[in-house]
């Protein structure tokens, strides 16, 4: 039996990439994720995000606020957002004006995530903002670190991956480029100041007055939108989300090794803002069916799709379980590794036992649970078995409402921008 009741568990809530399965067609996957979101407000999920993914075969969620435009249409209780707008391609002044045009249409159901991924390291930068080319010697590698367990929950040592890998690193700079990325992009403190900003009176740019010219947004300023920080390391990310009282949501499903230390380092920092408190949503792979053994059989091809994210070449479309699965060699196994032991997968008790470990071990106050299959009815199929087994306030049976247990909670914690002054930066 599991070590909590429902009635004590946090809420559920979605992140949405929309995979592609192989021989199968971005349609297909965009119309999925769309029936997605109708299963998941049924089911009695929290929020539901949708990744932002350039250049991959086999994930074709580029466009959160898109995708977050057409559910809110086809929705009318759960949240809706981007887990995250990246800031390597959007400016933070941009992507508050897309989501506050959704959030003025559906107000109170909308967030928006920003986050750091594809903001290139200094090694992909040239003396004035663009690539270099050729990458710079290895640095050296760093101290072995070993698993742990803490509170069950394997903490697994981190992936033998750098940036400063040259090959790597080529493969990146050319992707990058052919999608565009800023020029300049300030620290994630100023980044995320500017939208909260913009989402109050505006933004106030000195010009050596005692009365600085203020920018404006006429869509932005007080939407009912909530901001988000997402956080996949214990560095600036974690701690500007604290400064300015932010939400954050750490990822364990991405980088599982520093995920206590990212929600630690986010809770030390913390400063009452557009929160009084901390609020933390941790993610996790996940992957539920009938049985253990099917559930195993479905989850199947995910260390090679795992290895595309890897390695730069991008995500492949989602293998099919039933062919045979290439043999990965040494380095390749070691990359994936982590990811691959840190996936929930089995039958419903197996996996809610996991993620109340998870639960546990970093203090979550709500868990955002990712899932990769190749076969689309299974993969709603894992949705719905496992808000049945957590105990969400809603389910296909009941039809009750999800603004009910879970989603009241987050509600009294997280304030919308509307109700609060801008935060400004510490």
């Amino acid at each position: 039996m599991s070590a909590l009741g429902a009635a004590a568990r946090v809420p559920l809530s979605v992140l949405e990439l929309s995979p592609v399965a192989e021989g199968r067609t971005a349609a297909d996957a965009l119309a999925e994720s769309l029936e997605l979101v109708a299963v998941a407000e049924r089911a009695g999920y929290l929020r539901l995000w949708f990744a932002e993914h350039h250049l991959n075969p086999g994930v074709v969620s580029t466009s959160p606020a898109v995708l977050t435009a057409l559910a809110a249409e086809r929705t009318e209780r759960i949240r809706l957002g981007s887990g995250a707008v990246l800031l390597g391609h959007s400016s933070p002044g941009l992507a508050v004006e897309q989501f506050a045009t959704i959030a003025q249409l559906h107000p109170g159901r909308i967030d928006l995530g920003l986050g750091r991924a594809n903001v290139p390291p200094p090694a992909a930068r040239g003396s004035e903002g663009t690539r270099a080319p050729a990458a710079p010697a290895p640095a050296p590698a760093p101290a072995p670190v070993e698993d742990r367990v803490v509170d069950g929950l394997l903490v697994p040592a981190p992936p033998p991956f750098t940036f400063t890998d040259p090959a790597f690193l080529t493969r990146f700079v050319r992707r990058i480029d052919v999608i565009g990325t800023r020029r300049e992009i300030p620290d994630y403190l100023t980044e995320l100041t500017l939208a909260l900003e913009l989402l109050g009176e505006g933004h106030p740019v000195p010009d050596g007055t005692n009365a600085p010219d203020v920018v404006a947004s006429g869509v932005a300023a007080g939407a009912d939108l909530q901001l988000w920080a997402l956080a996949s390391s214990p560095g600036e990310s974690a701690r500007a989300a604290g400064a300015l009282g932010l939400p954050l949501a750490a990822n364990y499903h991405v980088s599982p090794s520093g995920v206590l230390e990212t929600v630690a380092a986010y809770r030390e920092a913390f400063r009452p803002g557009v929160l009084a408190e901390p609020w933390v949503a941790v993610s996790a792979d996940v992957l539920v069916a009938a049985t253990d053994a099917r559930a195993e059989t479905l989850a199947r091809g995910f260390a090679r799709w795992v290895l595309g994210i890897r390695s730069a070449t991008g995500a492949i479309p989602y293998p099919a379980p039933e062919h045979p699965e290439p043999a990965l060699d040494e380095r390749e196994r070691a990359l994936v590794a982590d990811r691959v032991r840190t996936r929930f997968v089995g039958d419903p008790r197996r996996v809610v036992d996991g993620l109340e470990r998870l639960v546990a071990a970093t203090g979550a106050d709500e868990v955002i649970v990712t899932t990769i299959a190749h076969d689309a009815e299974a993969r709603l199929e894992s949705f719905r078995l496992l808000a049945r087994a957590w105990g969400t306030p809603a389910s296909d049976d009941e039809g009750a409402d999800v603004s009910s247990a879970g989603a009241d909670l987050a509600a009294e914690q997280i304030v919308p921008p509307a109700a609060r002054e801008p935060v400004a930066a510490r």
